[in-house]
């Protein structure tokens, strides 16, 4: 199964270095993705916006033939795959959302994260929650930073565009990590916004992989094992 990776802010393909021998072994082929704008620091940013990511990752599903292919997004990335989708319903076997979910029609991914010069870097830690940053060790923090690539800042707060309901005919996985999938089944049984978008989707399943935000530094070999089993 051919398998795309999206990463979420601040990160680009090398962040997946982590859950890639698990793939590998299990013998998918894996396109880890870097989006437009995140290759370096010295990217110019300016004028990237969200739909330029959905346009990346659709442009990959397209390159790689009549086959389906399986996306993986991490936090904002999911955003992106669920857009990906919505372009091609057809093409898509099963999106894996890593402590993500399905952004609606409309919505932004962040619009609270601070701008600088049209680009957000990444924050100080303490505009974190005590949640996201579960495992995330100093040794880990200070990799984090060190390769941490500024967000074009449309990408953070320009509204999603979807337009085909046969995105809610592709199967997802969830793999929650700050909070229980517990919480996410009762947020989706009060119909609260966070999860208005998931609980549409017909054929949804929860995985709980317990540690931050960012699974891929903090727990790589129980995420790959994960994706592994999520794709099937």
């Amino acid at each position: 199964m051919d398998v795309i990776l999206i990463p979420g802010f601040w990160l680009n393909a090398s962040s997946w270095d982590g859950v890639l021998p698990a793939l590998e072994a299990a013998g998918h082929r894996v396109r880890a993705l870097t989006l437009p704008g995140l290759a370096s620091v010295d990217d110019d940013r300016a004028g990237i916006g969200l739909a330029d990511h959905v346009a990346a990752v659709v442009a990959v599903i397209d390159q790689l033939g009549p086959d389906k292919v399986v996306l993986v997004g991490h936090s904002g990335g999911g955003a992106v795959a669920h857009a990906a989708v919505d372009a091609r319903p057809g093409r898509v076997a099963r999106v894996v959302y890593v402590d993500s979910g399905p952004l609606g029609d409309g919505d932004s991914i962040n619009t609270e994260l601070p701008v600088v010069d049209g680009e957000i870097p990444l924050p100080d830690w303490s505009v974190f929650g005590d949640e996201d940053l579960t495992d995330l060790d100093d040794e880990l923090r200070e990799r984090f930073r060190a390769i941490a690539i500024p967000v074009p800042a449309g990408v953070a707060n320009d509204a999603q565009v979807l337009k085909d309901p046969r995105r809610y005919d592709v199967p997802v996985t969830v793999i929650s990590c700050e909070f229980p999938t517990s919480m996410l089944r009762e947020f989706m049984a009060q119909d609260h916004p966070y999860t208005a978008e998931l609980a549409k989707i017909r054929d949804a399943k929860f995985v709980d992989l317990p540690t931050g935000h960012w699974p891929q530094f903090t727990k790589p070999a129980p995420l790959g094992d994960s994706l592994v089993a999520a794709i099937g």
